[in-house]
């Protein structure tokens, strides 16, 4: 198994644990409020939401991924969006450790 689908298989593990928020408003209040952890906005995600997720992370220091198309964040969530927001550092911690690798 590749470390994409790795990736993939936590970020749906964390969501069915109830740490991953979802969809545009939502996750940039997560960010404001210093519980999103690490954040995946979908690499073919509009010019606008890409641009107002960026700067709202890099603003406050969270880090973004945009490693999975909307198609394969969708799948991996169960969901159809295009940005997601983790809030569990157990989760982040792992997942960063497979995107650093």
């Amino acid at each position: 198994m590749d470390k994409k689908q790795q990736l993939a298989n936590l970020i749906g593990l964390s969501k069915r644990a109830g740490k991953v928020i979802t969809g545009e408003d939502l996750v940039t209040k997560a960010i404001q409020n210093g519980r999103a952890r690490l954040i995946f906005i979908a690499s073919d995600a509009s010019s606008n939401l890409f641009k107002k997720i960026t700067d709202k992370a890099s603003y406050y220091e969270v880090t973004l991924c945009q490693e999975f198309s909307e198609n394969e964040l969708s799948q991996a969530i169960g969901q159809n969006r295009k940005v997601i927001a983790v809030t569990d550092d157990g989760f982040v911690k792992k997942m960063e450790s497979l995107m650093n690798d």
